[in-house]
């Protein structure tokens, strides 16, 4: 049935309407307790999710929005909020954020044989829908899906020859299982200094990089005029194109090198190569680090992190807008698999955490670089500060690279398994 609303400019009002009261009332006393364990973000990312479902008022299928929202503005706001990247402060938080990041991909790729044993062993058959080499290989999608993106999911999907039908429902599987947990992460970062107490971690490194940060905020802040947000948009939207550009250029170079090497890029696991979603966001990236180390951080003072925050935001009211928890309901037994498997990979994350005394936002992050990627992970990393939403960004695209090695080996394991 379609939505009430199917008009993408009337459904762009009614997100900006929805995030601009959320954040009104999360600066009124009367709500500090409300929004104490349910954080702003949350509800950005939910309330569009009930407007598609149960109540049917919009729908992300329908709607061109996140496309917009992931193409335009996420890009945007990886630049913005890198352009004031603190390098030597972000090298002071350790060794332990690349830890927490491999053991979440350790995680996933040891998640899935576990949670497809576990499910064959207590689940009837009945409640699986197709055979059981149709279910490893679909499995094997997901597992690049979290440890990469989609285009590591689309190179699983052509290495192990998964049916279309098949294909389809793991992709459900895999964006609300993700959300599920994606929503738990949110809640933490709310409550994210007495997880850390749970934890026994010190997270001093990373409450000096936002004392550092925000004290470099306060040196170059200074009101905006006119000329200064036309530079800021300049630079945001220039490099956006830049990064199209790019993108363009280098995605069919790869493409024809693969035909020319006679497949070689897909046979051995490096179709992110040839994805141009994949170099959008690495030029991007690369771009507004580039901008760092010049006099255009100096931008910072006239609110560029405050703008890539609202372009974030944005993209999350358009995630939440695909969100149709009512798919759950369809398919039991894949979402059985896909719950286990996600346990599997938290309980593998909060171990390690314990274990050498890692600070909430490295599993959060470490977490979501693997599981949500590019679009999800600096969101995340946001919801502990705006300043640290950069290194969200740069883990995601390490979690590109090791998304088809990592889902390669897990679709191994769960065949052995299976």
């Amino acid at each position: 049935m379609d939505p009430l609303i199917t008009n993408d400019a009337v459904v762009f009002g009614l997100l900006l309407v929805i995030l601009a009261l959320i954040f009104y009332t999360s600066s009124l006393d009367s709500f500090k307790k409300f929004y104490t364990f349910f954080p702003p973000l949350l509800l950005c990312y939910f309330i569009p999710g009930l407007l598609n479902w149960p109540l049917n008022i919009i729908s992300g299928e329908s709607s061109n929005l996140y496309f917009v929202a992931s193409r335009y503005m996420l890009p945007a706001s990886l630049i913005l909020l890198c352009l004031s990247i603190d390098f030597k402060g972000i090298r002071q938080l350790g060794s332990k954020a690349l830890v927490m990041f491999l053991t979440a991909t350790f995680g996933i790729i040891i998640g899935g044989p576990v949670a497809l044993f576990a499910a064959s062993a207590i689940l009837p058959e009945s409640v699986i829908s197709v055979s059981t080499d149709e279910l490893w290989r679909g499995l094997s999608t997901i597992a690049g899906s979290w440890i990469g993106g989609g285009a590591n999911q689309a190179a699983m999907k052509e290495i192990f020859e998964v049916d279309d039908l098949v294909y389809s429902s793991m992709i459900v599987v895999d964006v609300i299982v993700a959300n599920i947990w994606m929503a738990f992460l949110l809640i933490g970062a709310a409550q994210s200094d007495k997880i850390d107490k749970i934890l026994k971690a010190d997270n001093s490194s990373i409450t000096a990089l936002k004392e550092k940060v925000k004290a470099f905020r306060d040196k170059v802040t200074k009101t905006a005029t006119t000329t200064d947000l036309f530079i800021l948009f300049a630079v945001a939207f220039g490099g956006v194109a830049l990064a199209h550009l790019g993108a363009d250029l280098v995605t069919p170079m790869f493409k024809n090198i693969n035909e020319a090497s006679n497949n070689w890029l897909s046979d051995n696991g490096l179709n992110t190569l040839m994805s141009g979603f994949f170099w959008l966001i690495v030029i991007a990236t690369t771009f507004g680090v580039g901008l760092s180390f010049t006099k255009a951080r100096n931008l910072e003072g006239v609110g560029a992190s405050k703008f890539g925050s609202v372009f974030i935001y944005i993209l999350v009211a358009t995630i939440g807008m695909k969100m149709n928890i009512g798919e759950v309901f369809k398919n039991p037994g894949l979402f059985a698999i896909g719950l286990i498997w996600m346990l599997v990979h938290v309980i593998t994350l909060l171990g390690v955490a314990k274990l050498i005394k890692a600070p909430f936002f490295f599993v959060a992050v470490g977490s979501q670089a693997n599981v949500g990627g590019a679009a999800s992970a600096p969101i995340v990393a946001s919801a502990f500060d705006s300043s640290l939403a950069p290194v969200g960004a740069l883990m995601a695209v390490l979690g590109y690279a090791l998304g088809t090695y990592g889902a390669w080996a897990c679709a191994l394991l769960m065949q052995a398994a299976s």
